[in-house]
């Protein structure tokens, strides 16, 4: 992203000092602040403007645009001559990095195109519009070739329509649209305490959830900056929405009595004004810090579950759902849980994302997702097929986004179940670099630490997950890791309970009942163990104790003396060898 004032030099004659400090001022409180909301960082200043990358061009797009709404209205009541207006370039390219700066041609074509911008607008070359082509609610006005300084080839550009104060779809027009897709604001949580002291925490709360809810893939989340006008004063959540633009709003209170806190959340449709989810958390008092960081981490993934369903829900009933559409749509049927059926409605859904736009990084991972779960639920020769198929699917998402923490996440149970445990455990790492919140990366660290002979630690991996996230819509996947991790163990009957608690939130994990069935057998209720074997068997027909040892993920010697007890409960649960 290259970015300049228009008319600088005239302001400048104008008015030295004066013009140098609202430039300082609307860098330091506006444009630095958005840039780095989404993701990006200054690489340097230019005198009059600046020079900035991103981790995508769709997060591009986005802080410019948050930038310059706020600067027009922030400069909307002075002299048309006094007003410091930004015109934006974005490009995507490869650069050469240096310590302070960067340079090449995608840099350069970036700076050319902020020349031809309006006053006030975002140009856009073609290699960016198609990365945010139906990922972002914006319309845009096709240029053509442009003949651009220094550039041996012409470069199409597109204006993004609406970011020019004389557009007749300026940004008060804008505001007339249909919000954008999973667009939301978090506002400022109330301290229903009255202690000034409480404030630091309960305004940490509101910034870091709305930090992390803008890492969800599609996400438009307003800023701290605008939120916190809302601060203290009594609001109207429609008429929220309608100033601001957005489908959803979170509202929340935090209240300390005695040695005790609690928070209360509620996410609301700015449309209608219905509740959609509420949750309360009801903790002790202990770091203030510690608790904040745990607070926002559950509220972020329930809520990156919640939104994404509410999303389906609008989509199905269009009539003909765009790529992001039909992206929320198959994520809704991997939400139901690994059951063939359900894979295979979310795969359909993928497929016509990807037959609009093949580079959708969202129906790619999508795809990904849907060939790892049936790869890692399933207990027949298929798997190894799924697995197969999912790999190159993901690595063209990190090609795409190499920074698309949910993608490492998915690669690493790839690499972890294809007996490539260090390499996938690293990928997991990786993700929880880029996001702190992703509890199943615990959970797939979990299985990969039980597969190098570690099943202790598998154990606390997946205490960490269940800590992070204790709701989650994968989270019968950790309590099977967990309940394996106790067989390997000897502990029978803690395998059980976690077994139990598996099988209770998904029914359609067969892999649960089985490994149910052999810890039931081998903690001497064999009755019992020989029922649950017959429930598992009508869910996974063609299931033998032969394939299942076949499906080891590891040569570890620990780890398969360990598998030799869930063999011998298998057989003592009359489940056929094969």
């Amino acid at each position: 992203m290259a970015a300049d004032v228009a008319g600088y030099s005239r302001l400048m004659h104008d008015d030295e000092e004066g013009t140098h400090t609202r430039l300082t001022a609307l860098l330091a409180d506006i444009v630095e602040p958005a840039i780095a909301e989404y993701g990006g960082r200054v690489v340097k200043h230019t005198g009059d403007g600046f020079l900035a990358e991103f981790p995508s061009a769709v997060e591009a797009v986005r802080a410019a645009r948050h930038f310059q709404d706020s600067i027009r209205n922030l400069t909307a009541g002075e002299a048309a001559d006094r007003r410091l207006i930004f015109r934006v370039g974005i490009n995507i390219g490869d650069v050469i990095v240096e310590a302070h700066d960067i340079f090449g041609d995608g840099v350069n074509i970036a700076a050319r195109l902020e020349g031809i911008a309006e006053p006030g607008g975002i140009c856009i070359s073609s290699s960016a519009y198609d990365q945010v082509r139906g990922k972002l609610p914006i319309e845009v006005t096709d240029l053509g070739e442009q003949n651009l300084k220094n550039i041996a080839r012409p470069v199409r550009a597109y204006s993004v329509v609406g970011t020019e104060p004389g557009s007749a779809r300026s940004a008060g027009a804008a505001m007339q649209n249909s919000p954008s897709t999973l667009s939301i604001v978090v506002l400022p949580f109330t301290n229903m305490g009255g202690d000034p002291k409480q404030d630091y925490f309960v305004d940490g709360v509101t910034e870091s959830l709305t930090t992390d809810l803008s890492r969800i893939s599609g996400s438009f989340v307003i800023a701290r900056n605008t939120a916190f006008t809302f601060k203290n004063k009594a609001v109207d959540v429609k008429k929220v929405g309608r100033e601001l633009n957005v489908r959803y709003v979170l509202e929340g209170s935090v209240q300390r009595g005695g040695n005790r806190l609690r928070v209360n959340v509620q996410l609301i449709d700015a449309e209608t004004g219905n509740h959609l989810w509420a949750e309360r958390f009801d903790k002790p008092v202990a770091d203030l810090f510690d608790m904040q960081d745990e607070i926002v981490s559950r509220l972020a993934n329930e809520l990156n579950a919640e939104l994404v369903l509410a999303e389906a829900k609008r989509a199905e009933r269009v009539l003909n759902p765009n790529v992001i559409e039909l992206c929320f749509q198959g994520m809704a049927w991997i939400y139901k849980g690994p059951s063939r059926e359900n894979m295979s409605r979310a795969r359909d859904f993928f497929e016509r994302a990807l037959a609009v736009d093949p580079n959708c990084v969202e129906a790619l991972l999508g795809m990904g997702r849907t060939e790892a779960a049936l790869g890692a639920t399933f207990i027949d020769e298929d798997r190894w097929t799924h697995f197969a198929a999912a790999e190159p699917l993901l690595a063209k998402v990190l090609a795409l986004a190499p920074n698309n923490a949910s993608a490492h996440t998915f690669l690493g149970l790839v690499q972890i179940s294809t007996r490539r445990v260090e390499a996938g455990l690293a990928q997991c790492e990786r993700a929880l670099a880029l996001d702190r919140n992703l509890a199943n990366a615990w959970g797939i660290i979990a299985y990969g630490k039980q597969l190098l002979g570690y099943a202790d630690q598998c154990v606390l991996h997946v205490k960490e997950a269940e800590r992070l996230s204790p709701r989650d819509i994968l989270a019968f996947r950790w309590w099977n890791n967990a309940g394996v991790a106790e067989v390997l163990l000897g502990k029978d009957v803690a395998a059980v309970n976690w077994f139990r608690r598996c099988v209770e939130a998904n029914r359609n994990y067969s892999i649960a009942h089985f490994h149910l069935a052999a810890a039931l057998a081998l903690s001497g209720e064999v009755e019992e163990a020989q029922t649950v074997a017959r429930t598992a068997m009508g869910l996974e027909p063609k299931f033998t104790i032969r394939n299942y040892r076949l499906g080891a993920a590891s040569d570890n010697p620990i780890y398969l003396a360990g598998r030799e007890r869930i063999y011998e409960g298998m057989r003592n649960a009359a489940l056929p060898n094969g």
